[in-house]
């Protein structure tokens, strides 16, 4: 799993570099001279994400010869936000993006003994909680100098998330974790701006760590009272039309 997402990851950061290294050999004429005179400017954002959840198993495991393993599975989803940035200084910027995340489908796989003690296959069992994200990043700023219609930017800042779909409360779930409704977490990643005649184009790449535990445990679910902590983990990639 780990290897997965340093590989995804690593992709992105080719892709991003080869785009840029295109993108900043076209023309020499600068476009919207005036874009960092502006105190505040508004946009919209597309972005894909990749998410699971980071884990700690409970002392009951190791006593439990039920489960002999459990692993994280990881889920593709896509978000949709507005953006709003704030301009005080020469090379900083503050910004917020709310966003809505869709289509989140954090999983676990379990591997299980067989139910049959003759049977020499274990059992796999798959468990999705389905999730939709409305997420609110504040985030720092900090940009390099404008070469022609390029620039690269740093950022980082805190974040607050509410599940809609959260099924902490749900009744009769013997077959779910249950995870809770509210999450924060903080986050950091790299961008570029993209100078054209009437747009900036910022694709971007952002880490995400949840610092909540979003485990709402009971000893009772089958599923849950071998694991302690749940934390959320992330890689966005995000591309930012900005006026």
């Amino acid at each position: 799993m780990y290897y997965l997402l340093r590989k995804q990851t690593t992709l992105l950061l080719i892709g991003c570099s080869l785009s840029l290294s295109v993108l900043s050999q076209l023309g020499k004429e600068l476009y919207r001279e005036s874009h960092d005179d502006k105190p505040y400017y508004f946009g919209m954002t597309l972005g894909y994400a990749n998410t699971y959840l980071a884990h700690s198993k409970t002392p009951r495991f190791l006593t439990n010869d039920s489960v002999l393993s459990i692993e994280p599975g990881f889920s593709p989803s896509f978000a949709l936000g507005l953006l709003a940035t704030l301009h005080p200084f020469n090379r900083w910027e503050f910004r917020a993006n709310p966003q809505l995340i869709l289509g989140i489908s954090r999983s676990f796989w379990y591997r299980l003994n067989p139910p049959n003690p003759a049977s020499d296959e274990d059992s796999i069992e798959k468990r999705n909680v389905q999730s939709t994200v409305v997420s609110f990043p504040f985030s720092a700023k900090f940009n390099s100098d404008r070469i022609n219609n390029f620039r690269v930017y740093m950022m980082g800042g805190v974040q607050m998330d509410l599940d809609l779909a959260s099924n902490a409360a749900a009744r009769n779930a013997e077959e779910l974790l249950k995870l809770k409704k509210f999450d924060y977490g903080v986050h950091c990643g790299i961008g570029f701006n993209f100078f054209l005649p009437f747009v900036t184009v910022s694709p971007e790449i952002k880490f995400v760590w949840g610092l909540n535990d979003l485990h709402s445990r009971n000893p009772n679910l089958k599923f849950s009272n071998n694991l302690d902590k749940l934390q959320s983990r992330m890689i966005m990639f995000t591309v930012h039309l900005e006026e």
